[in-house]
Protein backbone atom coordinates (compact mmCIF):
# COMPACT_ATOMS: atom_id res chain seq x y z
CA UNK A 1 0.00 0.00 0.00
CA UNK A 2 2.77 2.43 0.94
CA UNK A 3 6.24 2.67 -0.53
CA UNK A 4 8.46 3.52 2.43
CA UNK A 5 11.58 4.70 0.74
CA UNK A 6 13.69 3.18 -1.85
CA UNK A 7 13.60 3.87 -5.52
CA UNK A 8 15.85 3.37 -8.46
CA UNK A 9 18.82 5.56 -9.11
CA UNK A 10 21.89 6.70 -7.25
CA UNK A 11 21.97 6.84 -3.44
CA UNK A 12 21.00 10.18 -1.88
CA UNK A 13 23.65 12.68 -1.04
CA UNK A 14 24.81 12.63 2.57
CA UNK A 15 23.10 15.17 4.82
CA UNK A 16 25.48 17.97 5.74
CA UNK A 17 25.84 18.17 9.51
CA UNK A 18 28.48 19.97 11.51
CA UNK A 19 30.64 17.95 13.83
CA UNK A 20 29.97 18.98 17.42
CA UNK A 21 32.43 18.97 20.30
CA UNK A 22 32.37 16.11 22.87
CA UNK A 23 30.91 18.51 25.45
CA UNK A 24 28.11 19.52 23.08
CA UNK A 25 27.42 15.88 22.14
CA UNK A 26 27.09 15.01 25.82
CA UNK A 27 24.29 17.59 26.12
CA UNK A 28 22.68 16.59 22.81
CA UNK A 29 22.53 12.91 23.81
CA UNK A 30 20.51 13.65 26.95
CA UNK A 31 16.83 12.77 26.73
CA UNK A 32 14.82 16.01 26.63
CA UNK A 33 11.03 16.25 26.72
CA UNK A 34 9.00 18.98 24.99
CA UNK A 35 8.45 22.13 27.03
CA UNK A 36 5.11 23.37 28.36
CA UNK A 37 4.29 27.05 27.96
CA UNK A 38 3.96 28.88 31.31
CA UNK A 39 1.59 31.33 29.61
CA UNK A 40 -0.74 28.52 28.52
CA UNK A 41 -0.51 26.80 31.92
CA UNK A 42 -1.49 30.04 33.69
CA UNK A 43 -4.36 30.55 31.25
CA UNK A 44 -5.67 27.00 31.78
CA UNK A 45 -5.49 27.48 35.57
CA UNK A 46 -7.59 30.64 35.25
CA UNK A 47 -10.19 28.73 33.24
CA UNK A 48 -10.27 25.87 35.77
CA UNK A 49 -10.59 28.35 38.66
CA UNK A 50 -13.50 30.08 36.92
CA UNK A 51 -15.33 26.82 36.13
CA UNK A 52 -14.70 25.42 39.62
CA UNK A 53 -15.96 28.49 41.48
CA UNK A 54 -18.96 28.97 39.21
CA UNK A 55 -19.88 25.27 39.39
CA UNK A 56 -19.74 25.23 43.22
CA UNK A 57 -21.92 28.35 43.54
CA UNK A 58 -24.53 27.26 40.97
CA UNK A 59 -24.67 23.65 42.25
CA UNK A 60 -25.29 24.76 45.85
CA UNK A 61 -27.89 27.25 44.67
CA UNK A 62 -29.82 24.69 42.61
CA UNK A 63 -29.55 22.05 45.33
CA UNK A 64 -30.81 24.25 48.19
CA UNK A 65 -32.11 27.74 47.42
CA UNK A 66 -33.86 27.09 44.11
CA UNK A 67 -35.74 24.10 45.55
CA UNK A 68 -37.21 26.23 48.33
CA UNK A 69 -37.72 29.66 46.76
CA UNK A 70 -37.79 28.89 43.05
CA UNK A 71 -35.24 29.76 40.37
CA UNK A 72 -34.06 33.39 40.13
CA UNK A 73 -31.56 34.74 37.61
CA UNK A 74 -30.32 37.29 40.15
CA UNK A 75 -28.51 34.52 42.03
CA UNK A 76 -26.81 33.32 38.84
CA UNK A 77 -25.73 36.90 38.08
CA UNK A 78 -24.37 37.26 41.62
CA UNK A 79 -22.44 33.97 41.35
CA UNK A 80 -20.87 34.98 38.03
CA UNK A 81 -20.01 38.39 39.47
CA UNK A 82 -18.30 36.80 42.46
CA UNK A 83 -16.48 34.37 40.16
CA UNK A 84 -15.13 37.20 37.98
CA UNK A 85 -14.15 39.12 41.13
CA UNK A 86 -12.30 36.09 42.49
CA UNK A 87 -10.26 35.68 39.28
CA UNK A 88 -9.38 39.39 39.35
CA UNK A 89 -8.34 39.17 43.01
CA UNK A 90 -6.23 36.09 42.33
CA UNK A 91 -4.57 37.96 39.48
CA UNK A 92 -3.92 40.99 41.71
CA UNK A 93 -2.42 38.67 44.35
CA UNK A 94 0.02 37.38 41.69
CA UNK A 95 -1.22 33.82 42.05
CA UNK A 96 -1.10 33.01 38.32
CA UNK A 97 2.64 32.44 38.11
CA UNK A 98 4.23 29.04 37.57
CA UNK A 99 6.67 29.79 40.38
CA UNK A 100 3.69 30.37 42.70
CA UNK A 101 2.08 27.11 41.62
CA UNK A 102 5.14 25.25 42.90
CA UNK A 103 4.83 26.68 46.42
CA UNK A 104 2.46 25.61 49.17
CA UNK A 105 2.37 28.14 52.01
CA UNK A 106 2.53 31.28 49.87
CA UNK A 107 -0.01 29.93 47.37
CA UNK A 108 -2.50 28.80 50.04
CA UNK A 109 -2.32 32.00 52.08
CA UNK A 110 -2.94 34.10 48.97
CA UNK A 111 -5.85 31.88 47.89
CA UNK A 112 -7.50 32.04 51.31
CA UNK A 113 -7.02 35.79 51.75
CA UNK A 114 -8.22 36.60 48.20
CA UNK A 115 -11.25 34.30 48.48
CA UNK A 116 -12.16 35.84 51.85
CA UNK A 117 -11.82 39.34 50.42
CA UNK A 118 -14.28 38.48 47.62
CA UNK A 119 -16.91 37.41 50.15
CA UNK A 120 -16.34 40.42 52.36
CA UNK A 121 -16.77 42.59 49.26
CA UNK A 122 -20.00 40.77 48.37
CA UNK A 123 -21.37 41.06 51.92
CA UNK A 124 -20.52 44.76 52.02
CA UNK A 125 -22.21 45.39 48.66
CA UNK A 126 -25.31 43.47 49.81
CA UNK A 127 -25.49 45.55 52.99
CA UNK A 128 -25.33 48.91 51.21
CA UNK A 129 -27.83 47.78 48.56
CA UNK A 130 -30.13 46.47 51.32
CA UNK A 131 -30.21 42.98 49.81
CA UNK A 132 -29.14 41.08 52.91
CA UNK A 133 -32.64 39.74 53.60
CA UNK A 134 -32.94 38.28 50.10
CA UNK A 135 -29.75 36.21 50.23
CA UNK A 136 -29.63 32.80 51.85
CA UNK A 137 -27.01 32.85 54.60
CA UNK A 138 -26.72 29.07 54.52
CA UNK A 139 -26.02 29.15 50.76
CA UNK A 140 -23.48 31.95 51.18
CA UNK A 141 -21.69 30.10 54.01
CA UNK A 142 -21.69 26.88 52.00
CA UNK A 143 -20.38 28.67 48.91
CA UNK A 144 -17.52 30.15 50.95
CA UNK A 145 -16.52 26.90 52.69
CA UNK A 146 -16.98 24.46 49.79
CA UNK A 147 -15.46 26.92 47.33
CA UNK A 148 -12.37 27.37 49.50
CA UNK A 149 -12.02 23.62 50.00
CA UNK A 150 -12.33 23.07 46.26
CA UNK A 151 -9.73 25.73 45.45
CA UNK A 152 -7.27 24.38 48.03
CA UNK A 153 -7.70 20.79 46.82
CA UNK A 154 -7.30 21.84 43.17
CA UNK A 155 -4.20 23.92 43.90
CA UNK A 156 -2.58 21.09 45.89
CA UNK A 157 -3.13 18.78 42.92
CA UNK A 158 -1.76 21.49 40.60
CA UNK A 159 1.30 21.89 42.82
CA UNK A 160 2.03 18.16 42.54
CA UNK A 161 1.63 18.28 38.78
CA UNK A 162 3.78 21.38 38.30
CA UNK A 163 6.55 20.01 40.49
CA UNK A 164 6.54 16.81 38.40
CA UNK A 165 6.76 18.88 35.21
CA UNK A 166 9.66 20.82 36.74
CA UNK A 167 11.51 17.58 37.57
CA UNK A 168 10.98 16.40 34.00
CA UNK A 169 12.40 19.67 32.63
CA UNK A 170 9.16 20.67 30.91
CA UNK A 171 9.14 24.10 32.54
CA UNK A 172 12.80 24.91 32.00
CA UNK A 173 14.00 27.37 29.39
CA UNK A 174 17.03 25.64 27.98
CA UNK A 175 19.53 28.44 27.44
CA UNK A 176 22.90 28.86 25.77
CA UNK A 177 25.16 31.83 26.43
CA UNK A 178 27.16 33.52 23.67
CA UNK A 179 30.43 34.85 25.06
CA UNK A 180 32.80 32.68 27.12
CA UNK A 181 34.65 35.54 28.81
CA UNK A 182 34.37 37.58 31.99
CA UNK A 183 31.07 39.09 30.80
CA UNK A 184 29.64 35.62 30.24
CA UNK A 185 30.89 34.42 33.60
CA UNK A 186 29.35 37.40 35.40
CA UNK A 187 26.04 36.91 33.55
CA UNK A 188 25.81 33.23 34.51
CA UNK A 189 26.61 34.07 38.14
CA UNK A 190 23.84 36.69 38.16
CA UNK A 191 21.35 34.26 36.63
CA UNK A 192 22.28 31.58 39.15
CA UNK A 193 21.42 33.91 42.05
CA UNK A 194 17.82 34.42 40.85
CA UNK A 195 15.15 32.77 43.01
CA UNK A 196 12.81 30.32 41.30
CA UNK A 197 14.63 30.75 38.00
CA UNK A 198 13.35 28.61 35.13
CA UNK A 199 16.61 28.91 33.17
CA UNK A 200 18.64 25.77 32.50
CA UNK A 201 21.99 27.03 31.23
CA UNK A 202 23.43 24.33 28.98
CA UNK A 203 26.77 25.97 28.23
CA UNK A 204 28.53 28.74 26.35
CA UNK A 205 29.66 29.30 22.76
CA UNK A 206 32.50 31.54 21.60
CA UNK A 207 34.48 31.91 18.37
CA UNK A 208 37.63 33.18 20.04
CA UNK A 209 40.44 30.71 20.52
CA UNK A 210 42.76 32.92 22.58
CA UNK A 211 43.02 33.52 26.32
CA UNK A 212 39.88 35.72 26.35
CA UNK A 213 37.67 32.65 25.81
CA UNK A 214 37.38 30.46 28.92
CA UNK A 215 37.08 26.67 28.69
CA UNK A 216 34.50 26.76 31.48
CA UNK A 217 32.38 29.76 32.37
CA UNK A 218 31.02 29.88 35.94
CA UNK A 219 30.98 26.09 35.92
CA UNK A 220 29.33 25.80 32.49
CA UNK A 221 31.35 24.16 29.68
CA UNK A 222 32.30 25.77 26.42
CA UNK A 223 30.31 23.80 23.85
CA UNK A 224 31.72 25.16 20.61
CA UNK A 225 31.83 28.07 18.21
CA UNK A 226 28.97 30.32 17.07
CA UNK A 227 28.50 28.31 13.86
CA UNK A 228 27.87 25.23 16.02
CA UNK A 229 24.80 26.76 17.71
CA UNK A 230 22.55 26.15 14.68
CA UNK A 231 23.44 22.46 14.53
CA UNK A 232 23.29 22.16 18.34
CA UNK A 233 19.79 23.70 18.45
CA UNK A 234 18.59 21.27 15.79
CA UNK A 235 19.75 18.22 17.70
CA UNK A 236 18.38 19.20 21.10
CA UNK A 237 15.80 21.61 22.49
CA UNK A 238 17.08 25.17 22.91
CA UNK A 239 14.61 27.85 24.01
CA UNK A 240 16.81 30.91 24.50
CA UNK A 241 20.08 32.22 23.09
CA UNK A 242 21.46 34.94 25.36
CA UNK A 243 24.32 37.20 24.27
CA UNK A 244 26.66 38.19 27.09
CA UNK A 245 28.45 40.68 24.87
CA UNK A 246 28.18 44.47 25.38
CA UNK A 247 26.08 46.51 22.94
CA UNK A 248 29.26 48.27 21.84
CA UNK A 249 30.31 45.04 20.06
CA UNK A 250 27.68 45.82 17.42
CA UNK A 251 29.60 44.45 14.45
CA UNK A 252 30.29 41.04 16.03
CA UNK A 253 26.72 40.74 17.28
CA UNK A 254 25.26 41.47 13.83
CA UNK A 255 27.52 38.88 12.20
CA UNK A 256 26.34 36.29 14.71
CA UNK A 257 22.67 37.21 14.35
CA UNK A 258 22.87 36.62 10.59
CA UNK A 259 23.68 33.00 11.40
CA UNK A 260 21.25 32.46 14.29
CA UNK A 261 18.03 34.18 13.20
CA UNK A 262 16.96 31.09 11.23
CA UNK A 263 16.37 29.22 14.51
CA UNK A 264 12.91 29.04 16.16
CA UNK A 265 14.23 30.33 19.49
CA UNK A 266 14.18 33.54 21.49
CA UNK A 267 17.37 35.57 21.06
CA UNK A 268 18.17 38.26 23.62
CA UNK A 269 21.03 40.61 24.34
CA UNK A 270 21.97 40.90 28.00
CA UNK A 271 22.29 44.47 29.27
CA UNK A 272 23.92 43.58 32.59
CA UNK A 273 27.24 45.26 31.65
CA UNK A 274 25.91 48.24 29.72
CA UNK A 275 26.48 51.68 31.17
CA UNK A 276 23.86 53.14 28.86
CA UNK A 277 20.46 52.50 30.44
CA UNK A 278 17.13 52.60 28.63
CA UNK A 279 13.71 53.03 30.17
CA UNK A 280 12.55 49.94 32.14
CA UNK A 281 9.85 49.26 29.55
CA UNK A 282 12.56 48.77 26.93
CA UNK A 283 13.81 45.69 28.76
CA UNK A 284 12.50 42.23 29.39
CA UNK A 285 13.87 40.76 32.60
CA UNK A 286 15.28 37.37 33.51
CA UNK A 287 14.77 37.74 37.24
CA UNK A 288 16.67 40.95 37.93
CA UNK A 289 18.87 40.75 34.81
CA UNK A 290 17.77 43.24 32.09
CA UNK A 291 17.80 41.99 28.50
CA UNK A 292 16.90 43.42 25.11
CA UNK A 293 14.74 41.27 22.82
CA UNK A 294 16.29 40.75 19.39
CA UNK A 295 14.24 37.89 17.90
CA UNK A 296 11.29 35.98 19.30
CA UNK A 297 10.29 32.44 18.42
CA UNK A 298 7.21 32.67 16.14
CA UNK A 299 3.79 31.17 16.92
CA UNK A 300 4.20 30.30 20.59
CA UNK A 301 2.00 30.01 23.68
CA UNK A 302 -1.72 30.50 22.91
CA UNK A 303 -0.99 31.12 19.22
CA UNK A 304 0.47 27.63 19.03
CA UNK A 305 -2.57 26.17 20.80
CA UNK A 306 -4.96 27.96 18.42
CA UNK A 307 -3.03 26.84 15.34
CA UNK A 308 -2.93 23.25 16.56
CA UNK A 309 -6.69 23.25 17.22
CA UNK A 310 -7.31 24.77 13.78
CA UNK A 311 -5.15 22.12 12.12
CA UNK A 312 -6.73 19.15 13.86
CA UNK A 313 -10.37 20.25 13.79
CA UNK A 314 -10.44 21.71 10.27
CA UNK A 315 -8.03 19.04 9.00
CA UNK A 316 -10.28 16.24 10.27
CA UNK A 317 -13.33 17.84 8.65
CA UNK A 318 -11.53 18.22 5.30
CA UNK A 319 -10.25 14.63 5.51
CA UNK A 320 -13.79 13.32 5.99
CA UNK A 321 -15.12 15.44 3.11
CA UNK A 322 -12.44 14.40 0.61
CA UNK A 323 -12.24 10.73 1.62
CA UNK A 324 -14.54 9.61 -1.29
CA UNK A 325 -12.31 11.49 -3.75
CA UNK A 326 -9.19 9.95 -2.21
CA UNK A 327 -10.71 6.48 -2.55
CA UNK A 328 -11.40 7.08 -6.28
CA UNK A 329 -7.86 8.39 -6.83
CA UNK A 330 -6.40 5.37 -5.04
CA UNK A 331 -8.40 3.06 -7.31
CA UNK A 332 -7.30 4.95 -10.45
CA UNK A 333 -3.63 4.76 -9.43
CA UNK A 334 -3.90 1.03 -8.78
CA UNK A 335 -5.53 0.40 -12.17
CA UNK A 336 -3.14 2.71 -14.07
CA UNK A 337 0.23 1.21 -13.12
CA UNK A 338 1.68 -1.42 -10.78
CA UNK A 339 2.98 -0.34 -7.40
CA UNK A 340 1.73 1.12 -4.10
CA UNK A 341 -0.96 3.80 -3.96
CA UNK A 342 0.90 5.98 -1.45
CA UNK A 343 4.54 6.68 -0.93
CA UNK A 344 6.57 8.55 1.66
CA UNK A 345 9.04 11.25 0.76
CA UNK A 346 11.68 12.81 3.01
CA UNK A 347 11.00 16.48 3.57
CA UNK A 348 12.24 19.26 5.85
CA UNK A 349 9.96 19.79 8.84
CA UNK A 350 10.00 22.15 11.80
CA UNK A 351 13.53 23.28 12.70
CA UNK A 352 15.00 21.17 9.87
CA UNK A 353 13.65 17.93 11.31
CA UNK A 354 13.48 15.23 8.64
CA UNK A 355 9.90 13.99 8.30
CA UNK A 356 8.11 11.47 6.09
CA UNK A 357 5.37 13.14 4.04
CA UNK A 358 2.58 11.04 2.51
CA UNK A 359 1.62 11.54 -1.15
CA UNK A 360 -0.30 9.70 -3.81
CA UNK A 361 2.16 7.93 -6.10
CA UNK A 362 2.41 9.87 -9.35
CA UNK A 363 5.59 8.31 -10.82
CA UNK A 364 6.11 4.82 -12.13
CA UNK A 365 7.14 2.68 -9.16
CA UNK A 366 10.47 1.55 -10.65
CA UNK A 367 11.40 5.23 -11.17
CA UNK A 368 10.44 6.39 -7.68
CA UNK A 369 12.42 9.29 -6.25
CA UNK A 370 11.90 9.36 -2.44
CA UNK A 371 14.39 12.18 -1.89
CA UNK A 372 13.21 14.26 -4.89
CA UNK A 373 16.81 14.61 -6.02
CA UNK A 374 15.59 15.08 -9.61
CA UNK A 375 12.90 17.73 -10.13
CA UNK A 376 9.81 16.67 -12.11
CA UNK A 377 9.66 18.73 -15.30
CA UNK A 378 7.16 19.25 -18.10
CA UNK A 379 6.42 16.02 -20.04
CA UNK A 380 8.58 14.06 -17.59
CA UNK A 381 8.46 10.38 -18.74
CA UNK A 382 8.53 9.17 -15.13
CA UNK A 383 5.01 10.54 -14.49
CA UNK A 384 2.07 8.19 -15.01
CA UNK A 385 -1.16 9.13 -16.82
CA UNK A 386 -3.07 9.47 -13.55
CA UNK A 387 -0.01 11.12 -12.05
CA UNK A 388 -0.13 14.00 -14.55
CA UNK A 389 -3.68 14.85 -13.54
CA UNK A 390 -3.24 14.56 -9.78
CA UNK A 391 0.02 16.56 -9.88
CA UNK A 392 -1.54 19.29 -12.04
CA UNK A 393 -4.46 19.64 -9.60
CA UNK A 394 -2.34 18.96 -6.46
CA UNK A 395 -4.65 16.06 -5.57
CA UNK A 396 -1.47 14.05 -4.97
CA UNK A 397 -0.96 16.18 -1.84
CA UNK A 398 -4.24 15.13 -0.17
CA UNK A 399 -2.70 12.23 1.82
CA UNK A 400 -0.71 14.87 3.69
CA UNK A 401 -3.90 15.36 5.70
CA UNK A 402 -2.78 12.18 7.49
CA UNK A 403 0.40 14.05 8.49
CA UNK A 404 -1.70 16.91 9.85
CA UNK A 405 -4.36 14.96 11.73
CA UNK A 406 -2.49 11.85 12.87
CA UNK A 407 1.28 12.45 12.66
CA UNK A 408 1.15 16.10 13.80
CA UNK A 409 4.27 17.02 11.80
CA UNK A 410 2.49 19.19 9.20
CA UNK A 411 0.03 22.08 9.41
CA UNK A 412 -2.77 22.84 7.01
CA UNK A 413 -1.09 26.16 6.23
CA UNK A 414 2.59 26.99 6.35
CA UNK A 415 5.75 27.03 4.24
CA UNK A 416 5.71 24.04 1.91
CA UNK A 417 8.00 21.22 3.09
CA UNK A 418 10.65 21.04 0.40
CA UNK A 419 12.45 17.77 -0.26
CA UNK A 420 15.74 17.35 1.60
CA UNK A 421 17.59 16.97 -1.72
CA UNK A 422 15.66 19.75 -3.51
CA UNK A 423 18.04 21.58 -5.84
CA UNK A 424 18.22 24.60 -8.09
CA UNK A 425 20.40 23.34 -10.92
CA UNK A 426 23.24 21.72 -8.95
CA UNK A 427 22.89 23.70 -5.72
CA UNK A 428 20.69 22.72 -2.77
CA UNK A 429 18.03 25.32 -1.97
CA UNK A 430 19.77 26.52 1.20
CA UNK A 431 22.92 27.14 -0.85
CA UNK A 432 20.98 29.12 -3.45
CA UNK A 433 19.05 31.41 -1.06
CA UNK A 434 20.47 33.25 1.93
CA UNK A 435 18.40 32.60 5.06
CA UNK A 436 16.51 29.73 3.42
CA UNK A 437 16.23 27.73 6.65
CA UNK A 438 14.41 30.59 8.38
CA UNK A 439 11.23 29.26 6.75
CA UNK A 440 11.58 26.21 9.02
CA UNK A 441 10.98 28.23 12.18
CA UNK A 442 7.37 27.04 12.01
CA UNK A 443 5.75 23.75 11.09
CA UNK A 444 5.42 23.33 7.30
CA UNK A 445 2.00 23.19 5.64
CA UNK A 446 0.03 21.54 2.87
CA UNK A 447 -0.64 24.95 1.34
CA UNK A 448 0.86 28.36 1.99
CA UNK A 449 1.04 32.06 1.23
CA UNK A 450 3.61 31.48 -1.52
CA UNK A 451 1.45 28.84 -3.22
CA UNK A 452 -1.70 30.96 -3.48
CA UNK A 453 0.41 33.79 -4.90
CA UNK A 454 1.56 31.65 -7.82
CA UNK A 455 4.89 30.36 -6.52
CA UNK A 456 4.34 26.61 -6.73
CA UNK A 457 5.46 23.76 -8.95
CA UNK A 458 8.83 23.45 -10.66
CA UNK A 459 11.77 25.46 -9.33
CA UNK A 460 14.00 26.25 -12.30
CA UNK A 461 15.22 29.76 -11.50
CA UNK A 462 16.68 31.60 -8.54
CA UNK A 463 13.76 34.03 -8.58
CA UNK A 464 11.25 31.24 -7.95
CA UNK A 465 12.94 29.89 -4.83
CA UNK A 466 13.75 33.43 -3.63
CA UNK A 467 10.12 34.49 -3.96
CA UNK A 468 8.92 31.40 -2.11
CA UNK A 469 11.21 32.20 0.78
CA UNK A 470 10.11 35.85 0.84
CA UNK A 471 6.41 34.91 0.92
CA UNK A 472 7.04 32.22 3.55
CA UNK A 473 8.86 34.67 5.82
CA UNK A 474 6.03 37.19 5.41
CA UNK A 475 3.57 34.49 6.47
CA UNK A 476 5.63 33.61 9.56
CA UNK A 477 5.86 37.24 10.69
CA UNK A 478 2.15 37.96 10.10
CA UNK A 479 0.49 34.71 11.14
CA UNK A 480 -3.03 34.62 12.54
CA UNK A 481 -5.88 32.10 12.49
CA UNK A 482 -7.79 34.38 10.09
CA UNK A 483 -4.74 34.51 7.81
CA UNK A 484 -4.65 30.69 7.79
CA UNK A 485 -8.36 30.56 6.98
CA UNK A 486 -7.94 33.09 4.16
CA UNK A 487 -5.10 31.07 2.60
CA UNK A 488 -7.07 27.85 2.93
CA UNK A 489 -10.13 29.34 1.20
CA UNK A 490 -7.98 30.82 -1.60
CA UNK A 491 -6.14 27.57 -2.27
CA UNK A 492 -8.75 25.94 -4.60
CA UNK A 493 -8.76 29.08 -6.78
CA UNK A 494 -4.96 29.11 -6.91
CA UNK A 495 -4.91 25.45 -8.00
CA UNK A 496 -7.03 26.26 -11.08
CA UNK A 497 -4.15 28.29 -12.52
CA UNK A 498 -1.48 25.60 -12.01
CA UNK A 499 1.00 26.97 -14.58
CA UNK A 500 4.13 25.49 -12.99
CA UNK A 501 2.80 22.17 -11.69
CA UNK A 502 3.86 19.13 -13.72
Amino acid sequence: MIDAAAGAGSPPREERRRRLSPAALEVVNQKVRPAYSPVVIAGVVRIVDFVLIGAVGITLYLAYVARLDGFRWSYIAAILGMTFSAILCFQAADIYQVQTFRGRFRQMTRIISSWSFVFLLFIGASFFLKLGGEISRLWLSGFFIVGMAGLIGWRLALRTLVRKWARDGRLDRRTVIVGADENGEKLIELLNTQDDSDLDILGVFDDRGDARALDTCAGRPKLGKIDDIVEFARRTRVDLVLFAMPISAEGRILDMLKKLWVLPVDIRLSAHTNKLRFRPRSYSFLGEVPTLDVFEAPITDWDQVMKSLFDHVVGAIILILVSPLMALVALAIKLDSPGPVLFRQKRFGFNNERIDVFKFRSLYHHQADPTASKVVTKNDPRVTRVGRFIRKTSIDELPQLFNVVFKNNLSLVGPRPHAVQGKLNTRLFDEAVDGYFARHRVKPGITGWAQINGWRGEVDSEEKIQKRVEFDLYYIENWSVLFDLYILLKTPLALLKAENAY
